[in-house]
């Protein structure tokens, strides 16, 4: 048997390569799940162990870098690529990573040689140079070398690699600047990259940016959550994904945000987004941290001196400004980003005219910056200027067809032909041509009544003429106010340029329109008093106290919700309340908002004065900020009022809170009458259990049961105004008993805390009629037409009991009122209308009125009768 032969040191060491190249290869692989899993951490240590094992491993130093990059672990990443064997392989990794860091020149020098050298990603160097030439303003030279990617993808006749399609979708996405029928191919390259690469997330993420970009945040969701499916933790995909949900103003934005600094604490992408939702929210001071945080890894990041110059901005430091302005135009001279950001953030914050100034700054520096564009058209729409604003509108949509708010902007403008503009001392009112006749006297009424008061209480006057618009299509409103249809506001003030929801656009008994309209124009007095630098939570609980002080039961009320809030501890502090208007926690928070920030200002007024609030305002024209002037006005910290707030709402409703304590635990109503009562008597201080029982009672007809449990719920919070109010059922139980006096005086209470119960204002003008109250039934009618003025018989009852009153000028309004709404007898309503103008001293009038009566019926005898009459008088019209 011959000896089995030793093996050579060559071959022991051919076998010590191999064996190591398998295992560099085996911690390769580990690291690619790794990577594309989101353990970022363990992919870098597989990686450098398998670089140990292999040092020429070109894909797995490339696989190496990218790990890095993505930690934010930007320094190592530069000397993993720098330290690779054949560089040039790595030279377009090196380039990402130094374009990360702001060091363009470097940058631009290692995409060039990774395109001469024919490196694997040469087609993604060439994108990414194009694109840092597009970032420095170098457009010819950008839109010339993406132009070459379609003849690149023309010949490779369906051969090239994903990354490869990735590249052409990036650079034919970039030429639809100018053709937007391109962005179609773009999204083709992105989908067939996908397919070429199904694990691969890129291309799903430029994908889903790509539908951000063109307004489709459905579908961008959708690609975004592809790549959450197969690594949660990507930070490009958990940015995408805040981007759209900033974008559908829902939240988690922020949520998204923290995650990706999570994994990389100095993205610049997620910091830059920071700063923009705290403008939002009129955080300057948090903005400028973020902003600065993202310059800190990269100086030259224009999105980031964006949001710099933003904060600035806002804060009124228009030196600090100006020098941001200035770096981002050194790096591209052509840029308009710093200018449609502000733009932007100006309009978040309800400075109108400062938006349209900077957006047209924008489309000076870039006249084909179609947002700017369109951000320059919608403000001067906001501000009052119609025809320029079309004009701007136009040019925005000829550039981006994809637009929604541009083409829905435009198509509501083709509708004003339809409106009539009344003008009153004050105001142009804007209406509908199928309601002008009959809401013209009852808005100019209200608005010069709302514009006495408030100009006597501030002592100012805003810019005049106040334009107040009132569409009888709430999604018309809403283009009209954002460009789309969805909001879920009633009105909105531009300043001296008012939006309203007409009557017509709600239900009957959801909307007060007058109370509304007293709202929006409280708003322009104080965004002119500031200069539009009030803060949101101020102006709209200002807003809502002002409509309060004009009428009993205006304005936002107490309700059951809100109590529940207040005894979980879910409000926001007074410090916080602007959170509550711009980034809610819950969905009824915004609401719930509104009436906290009004009883601030209750507690002000009654504790400090109407002086403190003058101050408060004064002080914000001044620039200075809310935590300052708590101090200077009301000589203590805004903290220390954050608890005195809170220990009023407390006190205040003291006794309902008692009696929500088991909020949510009561059977519903419909549980039935034996549950109901078994639960209040094992719970007889909880004030939805004695509620809905009450209520059950009084439909089963069983009133003398029902009263002690609505009398009680009643007294333990008397405040509530609901349609569910105990006053109401009380009303019901009071009617039934033959006691109308008592049905009034609930029915009348109920009213003086709901401002849009129509049924009820009806109802009770009834019951003040038939107890001989005429001045009381016609009060009732009033605040009726002021929820639904469409009745012809509420109008017909106002002028009844206008004439038995005596105010002849009430009978004739409201006669032209039934008139306007197109009775069945139209000739029997004229003839009436000119009997009010007769009663009240208009006997031209009234003749011009008998006469419309007779072209109707010729024949119409007491109208003839009317006409000899009147044709006795002179010819002055006496």
């Amino acid at each position: 048997m011959r000896p089995r032969a030793l093996p050579s040191l060559a071959g022991l060491a051919a076998a010590a390569i191999l064996a190591g190249a398998i295992e560099a290869q085996e911690r390769a692989g580990s690291g690619d799940l790794l990577l594309r899993s989101g353990d970022y951490e363990q992919a870098v240590r597989e990686y450098r162990r398998a670089l140990r094992d292999d040092p020429e491993a070109v894909e797995v130093r490339r696989r190496l870098v990218e790990a890095l990059a993505t930690l934010g672990r930007y320094d190592e990443a530069e000397r993993a690529a720098r330290e690779a064997p054949a560089p040039g392989l790595l030279a377009n990794r090196l380039g990402e990573v130094l374009l990360e860091r702001g060091k363009l020149e470097e940058a631009e020098a290692a995409f060039r040689v990774a395109i001469q050298e024919g490196s694997d990603d040469r087609l993604t160097a060439a994108a990414n140079l194009g694109e840092l030439h597009l970032m420095q303003g170098r457009l010819d030279e950008a839109m010339a070398r993406f132009d070459s990617f379609i003849d690149i993808y023309n010949r490779a006749g369906g051969g090239l690699s994903a990354p490869d399609l990735v590249a052409v979708g990036r650079a034919v996405r970039h030429l639809g600047r100018s053709n937007p029928d391109l962005f179609h191919d773009a999204l083709r390259a992105f989908d067939e990259a996908a397919a070429a690469d199904p694990g691969w997330s890129e291309p799903a993420i430029r994908a889903g940016l790509l539908f951000l970009d063109k307004y489709q945040s459905p579908e961008a969701q959708g690609e975004f959550e592809k790549v959450r499916a197969r690594n949660p933790h990507d930070p490009r995909a958990l940015l995408g994904m805040a981007r759209a949900l900033d974008f559908d103003g829902t939240a988690g934005a922020s949520q998204r945000i923290e995650e990706v600094l999570e994994v990389n604490p100095s993205h610049v992408g997620a910091l830059v987004l920071r700063a923009r939702l705290d403008l939002s929210r009129e955080a300057i001071g948090s903005a400028r941290e973020a902003a600065q945080a993202a310059l800190a890894t990269n100086p030259r990041s224009l999105e980031a001196l964006s949001a710099l110059a933003a904060a600035h901005f806002l804060g009124d430091d228009p030196t600090a400004f100006e020098e941001v302005r200035d770096r981002a135009l050194s790096l591209n001279p052509r840029y308009p980003g710093v200018d449609v950001t502000v733009a932007e953030v100006a309009v978040q914050v309800r400075r109108y005219e400062d938006a349209k100034e900077r957006a047209a700054a924008a489309v000076a520096l870039d006249g084909e910056a179609w947002k700017a564009w369109g951000l320059l058209g919608v403000n001067q729409l906001r501000t009052g200027r119609i025809p320029e604003g079309r004009q701007s509108l136009e040019r925005a949509f000829a550039g981006d067809p994809f637009n929604p708010w541009f083409k829905n902007s435009l198509d509501l403008l083709d509708t004003f032909e339809r409106f009539e503009t009344h003008t009153t001392e004050h105001f142009e009112l804007f209406l509908h041509g199928v309601e002008a006749e009959l809401l013209g006297p009852y808005v100019a009424e209200i608005a010069e009544e709302a514009y006495d008061s408030l100009r006597r209480r501030y002592g100012v006057e805003p810019p005049l003429p106040i334009r107040v618009e009132l569409f009888p299509s709430h999604a018309d409103f809403s283009v009209r106010t954002l460009g789309e249809v969805g909001l879920g506001a009633l009105g909105v003030s531009f300043g001296s340029v008012l939006v309203m929801d007409s009557p017509a656009a709600r239900q009957r008994g959801q909307y007060n329109w007058a109370s509304t309209l007293w709202h929006e124009l409280a708003h322009a007095f104080h965004l002119a008093m500031t200069d539009h630098r009030v803060p949101r939570w101020f102006s709209e609980g200002l807003a809502v106290h002002e409509q309060r002080k004009a009428r009993e039961g205006w304005g936002h009320q107490p309700t059951i919700p809100f109590l529940q809030a207040l005894a979980e501890g879910r409000l926001r502090k007074v410090s916080e309340l602007n959170d509550g208007f711009m980034r809610p926690e819950y969905p009824e928070q915004v609401v719930h908002s509104y009436y906290q920030a009004s009883l601030v200002f209750q507690v002000l007024e009654e504790r400090h004065g109407f002086d403190a609030i003058r101050a408060f305002l004064d002080g914000y024209l001044a620039g200075e900020g809310t935590e300052a002037l708590f101090v200077s006005v009301l000589g203590k910290p805004l903290e220390d009022f954050d608890e005195e707030f809170d220990d009023y709402l407390r006190e205040r409703f003291r006794e309902p809170l008692r009696g929500l304590v088991r909020l949510g635990e009561a059977p519903p109503a419909q549980a039935g009458i034996p549950a109901l009562e078994d639960y209040v008597r094992s719970h007889p201080g909880d004030y939805l259990g004695r509620l809905r029982l009450g209520a059950s009672l009084v439909r089963e007809g069983r009133h003398a049961e029902a009263r002690p449990h609505l009398t009680e719920a009643l007294r333990m919070f008397p405040e509530y105004g609901g349609p569910d109010s105990p006053y109401a059922f009380l009303a019901r139980v009071h009617r039934a008993e033959g006691d109308p006096e008592r049905a009034a005086a609930a029915l009348a209470r109920l009213n003086a805390l709901s401002e849009s119960n129509h049924a009820a204002l009806v109802e009770e003008a009834e019951l003040q009629e038939t107890l001989g109250r005429t001045e009381a039934a016609a009060k009732a009618l009033e605040k009726a037409l002021q929820v639904y003025p469409y009745d012809i018989e509420t109008h017909e009852s106002l002028a009844d009991a206008a004439h038995r009153l005596g105010n002849h000028e009430i009978v004739v309004r409201e006669r032209r009122a039934v008139v306007a709404l197109d009775p069945a007898d139209r000739a029997e309503a004229l003839y009436l209308l000119a009997l009010a103008q007769r009663d009240a001293g208009d006997r031209a009038g009234a003749r011009r009125t008998v006469l419309q009566a007779l072209d109707v019926a010729p024949n119409f005898d007491a109208a003839l009768e009317l006409l000899l009459e009147l044709r006795g008088g002179t010819e002055d019209g006496r």
